[in-house]
């Protein structure tokens, strides 16, 4: 993949990433009961996004985002990454 397109991938992964963490323990286990599957647009180009809940801990989740721009054979291999939000206990 040249180096543009990986960076529009990225940029896209990056809001994406901000735009999910930023959400509570609880939102995330609520709202990921299914992987999320959705498309953005930035520019004139379309991304395809897959947010999905790998694991769920009493003190934790782990949420996975991966982003591609739907064409072959690049989005065989979508750009992932995880994070990990924590539960407050109160």
């Amino acid at each position: 993949m040249d180096r543009s397109r990986q960076a529009a991938w990225q940029e896209v992964l990056a809001a994406e990433l901000k735009r999910w963490s930023a959400q509570s323990y609880a939102d995330l286990v609520s709202g990921l009961r299914d992987v999320q599957t959705y498309e953005v647009e930035r520019g004139s180009q379309k991304y395809q996004v897959e947010v999905e809940l790998l694991e769920q801990a009493d003190d934790y989740v782990h949420i996975a985002v991966a982003v591609d721009d739907g064409t072959l054979p690049a989005s065989l291999s979508p750009l992932t990454r995880t994070f990990i939000k924590k539960s407050v206990k109160g």
